[in-house]
């Protein structure tokens, strides 16, 4: 059988396949079928050239022998690529050139430094960072401690007021005020469950230009009862010459007549007024760990359940609640105790202004708390203003100021009478914010 294909129709040869007889090869044949692919085109014959090996510390230079001259490839970096044949592959056999090579004489690959820090950027980012914090805390804090003040006391209600003169006066009233206390509470800090509320501490606190000034004013102080206006009623009622202690004007109509009668009786115009119970004082103390105190004399009293050795010693909220009620274990009565009013307050105010209380949150705002919870002020008074008596009555302690008593010329009745001529001396000083220079008892 024959496999070879049958010749082709058209094909101008009769013997395609069968070979030749001639003892001469034969001729190209045309071949239509075939078609030839075209030959590239020849590149310029160039000597063979021995590679040159860049001198160490220079790049590898990658351009040909026929390029242009100044043609740069890009690839000239200055790094240097392999460390030849001595480096090895990492892979034990001695065979060099291989990957992982170069770690001992040279990098086989491209490694791009990081960028050193810019401490500068980031001290500016990290300090702005906190100013901002440091302000959103404050503006928060302050808007707190700013709702939580009780201005019940309207001193527009007052009438008849002396004329204003420079600094700024206070008029500060620690109250038996047994408000949210509960039973327990007030068997402990021997309170009593009397209703209502009295006044049991007064004092007049002027800030100004020569330091402050604390004038304590016994609440058996002989006062007249002046024509007022009720706080409730809005009734006006007629004075007629009625003296009384000057804590039964408190207890009379509260604090718009307490101030009336302390303006009419003194001439000195309240600019603001503080008032705190039982409960929140002895809650301030607690908050801020006790006040030390240095107590002079030994000294007890049943009634308030003070019992106090002589020397330093911290005080805690009830102990410091005991301190300042105590009047019957002393000789001069009310007026040592207002002493002892005066000296712890300043002490209190003077031991809570320090940096670890102002600067720990963890008493801080404890601190403020118990305070504000329980602190009753005038509808003008606001949280500056309450800060800088804050920061007055710590200047006491610190030997800026003054503390006092009232000018005292004797008693009557069981009543103390004030040295009137002393007494006026004392305001016209603090109207015109001079250096206080009248003594008290």
């Amino acid at each position: 059988m024959n496999d070879w294909p049958d010749r082709r129709t058209g094909d101008r040869s009769e013997r395609y396949g069968r070979g030749s007889a001639s003892s001469q090869p034969e001729s190209a044949r045309a071949m239509p079928h075939i078609q030839r692919r075209p030959a590239p085109p020849q590149r310029p014959q160039v000597p063979p050239q021995r590679p040159q090996v860049p001198p160490q510390g220079q790049g590898y230079d990658d351009r040909h022998p026929g390029d242009a001259p100044g043609y740069d490839s890009g690839y000239n970096t200055g790094q240097v690529y392999g460390a030849g044949a001595g480096a090895g592959s990492g892979r034990g056999d001695g065979r060099g050139g291989g990957r992982g090579g170069g770690r001992g004489g040279g990098d086989a690959g491209y490694v791009q430094g990081r960028p050193a820090p810019d401490w500068r950027r980031r001290i500016k980012l990290g300090a702005l960072t906190l100013v901002v914090v440091l302000l959103v805390v404050s503006v928060s804090t302050y808007f707190w401690a700013d709702s939580k003040l009780k201005r019940e006391v309207d001193l527009a209600k007052v009438i008849e007021r002396p004329s204003e003169g420079e600094g700024t006066n206070y008029l500060i009233v620690g109250s038996d005020s047994r408000e949210g206390m509960s039973a327990e509470e007030k068997k402990r800090l021997r309170t009593g469950s009397a209703e209502g509320k009295r006044t049991d501490s007064m004092m007049i606190l002027h800030r100004g230009s020569n330091g402050p000034t604390l004038i304590s004013l016994p609440r058996d102080s002989d006062v007249e009862i002046p024509s007022f206006k009720g706080s409730e009623s809005g009734k006006v009622f007629q004075g007629a010459g009625r003296r009384v202690k000057l804590n039964a004007a408190y207890a009379e109509d509260g604090p718009e007549l307490l101030v009336r009668t302390v303006e009419f009786n003194t001439g000195l115009r309240i600019d603001h007024y503080v008032e705190i119970g039982f409960g929140g004082f002895a809650k301030i103390v607690d908050a801020i760990g006790g006040v030390e105190m240095d107590i002079p004399k030994a000294f007890k009293d049943k009634k308030s359940g003070a019992d106090f050795q002589a020397g330093k010693q911290t005080l805690n909220g009830e102990q410091s609640l005991a301190f300042v009620r105590t009047r019957y274990a002393f000789a001069g009565s009310d007026l040592d105790r207002t002493k002892n009013q005066q000296k712890f307050l300043a002490a209190l105010a003077s031991q809570t202004a320090t940096p670890s209380t102002v600067l720990n949150p963890f008493k801080l705002y404890p601190t403020m708390g118990a305070g504000l919870d329980t602190l009753i002020v005038d509808k003008d008074m606001s949280l500056w203003s309450l800060s800088q008596m804050f920061f007055a009555m710590k200047g006491v302690t610190g030997g800026e100021g003054t503390s006092m008593n009232i000018p005292l010329s004797g008693s009557s009745g069981g009543n103390l009478v004030w040295d009137k001529a002393k007494v006026k001396q004392l305001v016209e000083q603090l109207k015109n914010d001079e250096k206080v220079t009248v003594k008290g008892n």
